[in-house]
């Protein structure tokens, strides 16, 4: 007789679509389809919409092996509340106030034992863990460069959510007092400087400053310029573009400072996009941080790129915290 297969559901909600896969416990994606995240605001009819697409997926996985048994479902999401179970005024989604999204998955799929949510940057530290290079670490970080700069915090095998279920907000971290503006409306915090825009705006700042006109950079517009040109660049050996890099890496490393000072991680992973650059980023990074640590800290923490699979990692993340919410029972 076989062993039944289990299985998990991963779903990551972004602003434009929602992907929603299955997930085997050695964290592959068997099966995947992705449905429009709506702009209307409709959270029941998104919900059933959802539901829908899960039903789909559980009948093609068990038409390819009916001896599989589904956990449950885990969702990453803006502004999610694990605690709650609740997406709770969420900036870049349609959806007004609170969404009560576990509680309504859980009317709908009453049969699965575990249904969870934590934002997208927790869902891909806990998809670190079980799946990545952060296996058998109890305490380590995850940053998320982005749209934003997210981070997932794990101490002692567990995820950081504070008391509201919103902690672990790194890219919040004051940088620099008074700095650039900060798509959450307040100046200066990380995010503005090592997200994926952030390093676009640094671009322009150092284009005008040198005057260099001879940059590969130079001949596009603000609206056209892209995270991903200036990896590029800095790969062509661009001087502005290594430039760009390497105040980056010099602002991650303050950034990172503040993290390792509160938890003394055994490694900060970062994942996303600018990361493509290799030590390019990395190597500012490591190479800087020890100017901001207290000397019990130097030398402590590994600075390393994530070991989860781009194209599918938040769907992966958010399946981990089924296997996680399993653990527990």
């Amino acid at each position: 007789m076989s062993k039944e297969k289990q299985l998990a559901l991963g779903i990551d909600i972004g602003g434009t679509n929602t992907a929603i896969g299955v997930v085997d416990e050695a964290g592959n994606v068997l099966i995947k389809k992705s449905i429009e995240t709506p702009k209307h605001g409709d959270a029941a009819r998104y919900v059933a919409s959802m539901a829908e697409t899960i039903r789909e997926l559980i009948h093609d996985v068990k038409q390819l092996n009916s001896d599989i048994n589904v956990l449950g479902i885990g969702i990453g999401a803006p502004n999610a509340n694990y605690y709650t179970g609740n997406i709770e005024h969420a900036p870049n989604l349609s959806f007004k106030g609170v969404v009560p999204l576990v509680n309504m998955l859980k009317t709908e799929f009453p049969e699965l034992s575990h249904i969870a949510l934590t934002n997208d940057a927790n869902a891909a530290a806990m998809g670190e863990m079980i799946y990545g290079g952060a296996k058998g670490m109890k305490d380590f970080v995850m940053y998320t460069l982005g749209t934003g700069v997210g981070s997932g915090i794990i101490v002692n095998g567990d995820l950081v959510y504070g008391f509201n279920g919103f902690a672990g907000e790194c890219g919040h971290t004051m940088l620099v007092p008074g700095g650039r503006a900060c798509g959450c409306g307040i100046n200066g915090h990380l995010e503005s400087y090592c997200s994926a825009g952030g390093i676009k705006r640094t671009a322009f700042e150092l284009l005008a400053y040198y005057n260099a006109t001879d940059s590969e950079l130079a001949n596009k517009s603000f609206n056209e310029l892209t995270a991903k040109d200036v990896c590029i660049a800095a790969q062509n050996g661009d001087k502005i573009a290594l430039e760009v890099f390497e105040r980056t890496g010099d602002y991650l490393a303050r950034g990172m400072a503040d993290t390792i000072h509160h938890t003394a991680p055994e490694a900060i992973f970062l994942f996303g996009g600018p990361t493509a650059a290799g030590e390019i980023l990395f190597e500012p990074i490591r190479r800087n941080l020890d100017k901001y640590l207290l000397p019990t800290f130097k030398g402590t923490v590994k600075i390393v790129p994530s070991q989860l699979k781009l194209g599918d990692a938040a769907i992966v993340g958010a399946s981990a915290l089924v296997w996680k919410e399993a653990e527990k029972n």
